[in-house]
């Protein structure tokens, strides 16, 4: 799935380089679709099939002994959590980060929302404008540049947890979500717009954002 597959670039680069005319080795495309099918089951709500997908990754790159690729599996895996708002920390890739490459750990750091300005050259290009932003309206206008479905909302969720994510930034990434089918990062962006809504004191307009809730999980009420 192309939309997939070109998030975050520095991820699966190395995963997918073979020089040319030479064949690709095995372990490399089963560590590159099993990275894309992991992370497409967790987005979409099946974490039993993602937990698989992943391990079955993680043991494919562990073959070659490159830390620097295990690190790129468990970065995936913790963008889409970051993207679906699960904030709790990138456990795996911290057993890893003492080996890590610099443009892991920034990637890392910047995931977890405590970046350092001396690390933003070493992310992806279009996070980058994210981590830089002087404002709020800027790292918005940022956030609503970004084509990729999936870096979309994981610089959504960046910017949720560093408390910058306008009204704008957080109907992106519920438009976002919804329009890949991505089940998991829509109920978590449609819970915050709830709470929002309830804490505004508007209680018709939360009570609408939970009944699509109910929808999405798939218990909405028919014939009523």
């Amino acid at each position: 799935m192309k939309t997939i597959r070109l998030v975050p670039a520095l991820l699966i680069t190395l995963l997918l380089a073979a020089c040319a005319g030479k064949p690709v080795p095995d372990w490399r495309i089963n560590a590159k679709d099993a990275t894309e099918r992991a992370s497409n089951a967790y987005l979409t709500g099946n974490t039993r099939v993602a937990d698989q997908e992943f391990l079955y990754a993680r043991n494919e790159v562990t073959r070659t002994g490159r830390i620097d690729l295990l690190a790129r599996v468990e970065l995936r895996r913790c963008a889409a959590q970051v993207a679906s708002l699960v904030l709790d920390s990138c456990t795996e890739f911290e057993k890893l980060r003492q080996d890590a490459p610099a443009a892991e750990i920034a990637y890392a750091n910047y995931l977890a929302g405590h970046i350092q300005p001396s690390e933003i050259a070493q992310l992806p290009a279009q996070h980058r404008a994210i981590a830089g932003a002087s404002s709020d309206s800027a790292a918005a206008s940022a956030m609503l540049g970004i084509e990729d479905p999936l870096s979309r909302l994981v610089a959504a969720g960046v910017l949720l947890q560093g408390k910058r994510a306008s009204p704008a930034v957080i109907s992106a990434a519920v438009e976002t979500a919804s329009a890949q089918g991505w089940r998991r990062p829509l109920l978590a962006w449609l819970g915050v717009q709830a709470m929002r809504a309830e804490q505004a004191g508007d209680a018709a307009e939360a009570q609408r954002l939970r009944r699509k809730m109910a929808l999405t999980e798939g218990k909405a009420e028919t014939g009523k």
